[in-house]
């Protein structure tokens, strides 16, 4: 086998996540496709974990496949909650990471393509500058 036939051979696309491993999760496969543009704005919402009550978080950063908020909490990656924006229903997402004063979560569920350009229209996106 010559080097160059070898690096043809690792060119080839990969299989999906799923087909690699059929116990790969929604959230998982959610944090390794970090492809979906994300957007920085500043959304007051209510997070609440499953089987407690809520409480105010600002979400700063939206994407299909999750966000991140301000949250002064130490639930750790993996807890279930339910994050409610302004006209919107709870969405279900789970915590990807925590450092203390932000949160990172990956939606049970991808958001659909309406309903995250509604929640852009609504709410100014804060400049990267």
């Amino acid at each position: 086998m010559t080097l160059t036939y070898f690096t043809a051979k690792l060119a080839v696309q990969p299989a999906p996540l799923a087909q690699i491993n059929p116990n790969f999760s929604y959230a998982e496969a959610a944090l390794e496709d970090r492809c979906a543009p994300r957007t920085k704005l500043r959304i007051p919402a209510s997070l609440r974990p499953s089987g407690f009550k809520g409480f105010s978080v600002i979400v700063k950063d939206l994407s299909m496949s999750g966000f991140a908020a301000e949250a002064l909490t130490g639930m750790k990656a993996g807890t279930r909650v339910f994050i409610t924006m302004p006209g919107l229903t709870a969405l279900e997402a789970e915590i990807a990471w925590n450092d203390g004063t932000m949160i990172g979560c990956a939606f049970q569920n991808l958001l659909n393509e309406a309903v995250l350009d509604s929640i852009l229209n609504r709410f100014s996106v804060v400049d990267e500058g």
